[in-house]
């Protein structure tokens, strides 16, 4: 779960340049997540043509929507997918990596309590315990901490800048939705399947997204150069497909507040690496926290786990 949360802060930067590169304005954000969904989309597209099993796992798929043992609102969880790169495309170069992150796991450490509280996750209900609701705030209090030291100085963002903020707040409180439905699907037509459904369902709302965002200001340029700049849909093909899976064992709240450690470590660590970056105490204590968190959520299910194994 620390390692899918990694990559996804990676693809955060990557679709977030390939935006900036792309042009302006909604066109350019929608291009840049019409491009990473695609390519996940093509590359599941193939497995599908040449993996029998997961031809039988759409197939499965489409018998339970037809049944009604799948409802058709289990089956979009794409849509968030959508708006996560789409908002990463709009946001990331004007209010950075550090900024998004913590918009995105404010949206998600709510959401996830409530998606896990009415069981729209395959684990079932999960009670909104004290245990539980202190992960999230030390998560929040993780990437707030990561976050400040780019916050302030005098490349300070203002209010228009910070207001951006409120799109990946929305993605992230409909990622915890994701993560549950998708664990659903998976459940009747495996992983592969899964994020098959969920890359097609997400393409295609780009795709309009696209076509609605020709009419708006905005401009497109020629495709970039740079072959990482296109790397960004097979790594949403590992963590939806993950996620899928992981969700199962450990619930939304879990998952969530794992894969947001891991975007707070990765985000640390590449700071680290950069020579002309500074890697301060309160990113070096934000990561500390981010664990800590996840530790702490995760306690009463492996305590419960435990005690059902003795």
């Amino acid at each position: 779960m620390l390692g899918i949360g990694a990559l996804l802060a990676v693809q955060t930067e990557i679709n977030g340049e390939l935006a900036t590169r792309l042009g302006s304005g909604l066109r350019a954000g929608t291009a840049a997540g019409l491009i990473s969904f695609g390519t996940g989309l093509l590359f599941l597209s193939l497995l599908v043509a040449f993996e029998p099993r997961t031809r039988r796992g759409l197939q499965r798929i489409g018998t339970a929507v037809r049944s009604g043992d799948l409802r058709w609102w289990q089956v979009v969880g794409g849509v968030a997918g959508a708006c996560i790169v789409v908002s990463q495309g709009l946001t990331v170069g004007t209010i950075g990596v550090a900024l998004f992150t913590i918009a995105l796991v404010a949206g998600l450490s709510s959401s996830s309590l409530l998606v896990d509280h009415v069981g729209l996750g395959p684990t079932g209900r999960q009670a909104i315990s004290p245990v539980r609701v202190g992960g999230a705030a030390l998560m929040v209090a993780a990437v707030l901490l990561t976050g400040a030291e780019r916050l302030g100085g005098s490349d300070a963002l203002g209010p228009a800048a910070l207001a951006l903020g409120l799109l990946p707040m929305a993605a992230g409180g409909g990622a915890a939705y994701q993560q549950a439905v998708n664990g659903m699907v998976n459940q009747v037509g495996g992983p592969w399947a899964a994020t098959w459904n969920n890359f097609l369902v997400g393409t295609t709302l780009l795709v309009v997204l696209m076509l609605a965002s020709l009419g708006l200001p905005g401009d497109l340029r020629t495709l970039p150069g740079s072959w990482w700049l296109y790397t960004g849909g097979l790594m949403g093909v590992v963590f939806i497909s993950a996620a899928a899976v992981l969700v199962q064992v450990h619930g939304v709240l879990v998952l969530g507040l794992c894969t947001v450690a891991g975007q707070v470590i990765c985000a640390v660590g590449i700071d680290a690496l950069a020579d002309e970056a500074h890697v301060g105490v309160l990113s070096v204590v934000g990561a500390s926290l981010a664990l800590a968190g996840a530790a702490v959520a995760s306690s009463t299910g492996l305590l419960r786990r435990h005690q059902l194994t003795r």
